[in-house]
């Protein structure tokens, strides 16, 4: 794979950060990992982000988030839509992750979305990924 995915990179960050236990994750910025970062706080999955000024361009720091006995609150992460395959879904085929406990995040017109708002606003879209 020559091109990198830069929402694949920042999901495999987050899911070895989640993995390796560490208290935050830093991802290089853009307007859509910063809507990623936006839902999964929203959401409940990660306890926030911030951006700030990196060496060379802005980074936005995901503080991850953990239960009580440090069991980790996303079990899975997976990018759906990528570069060599682009996956859309209509607003009649949104995808429900793990019979709806997991969330799907889909890039519509409005904005990025979950699948429930998506769907509660009769919007289809790319399906970017899966976190549950």
């Amino acid at each position: 794979m020559s091109m990198t995915d830069p929402i694949a990179d920042m999901l495999t960050r987050i899911r070895n950060g989640s993995a390796a236990r560490h208290a935050s994750v830093e991802v290089p910025s853009s307007k859509m990992k910063l809507e990623i970062a936006r839902l999964m706080t929203d959401l409940g999955y990660v306890a926030g982000y911030e951006t700030k000024r990196g060496e060379h361009s802005d980074v936005i720091v995901i503080e991850l988030k953990y239960g009580k006995n440090r069991e980790r609150v996303i079990s899975g992460i997976k990018r759906v839509s990528k570069p060599g395959r682009r996956v859309y879904a209509n607003k009649e085929t949104l995808p429900k992750v793990l019979g709806g406990l997991g969330t799907a995040i889909i890039s519509t017109s409005r904005g990025l979305l979950t699948s429930a708002d998506a769907r509660k606003q009769g919007l289809g879209g790319e399906v970017i990924c899966f976190i549950w």
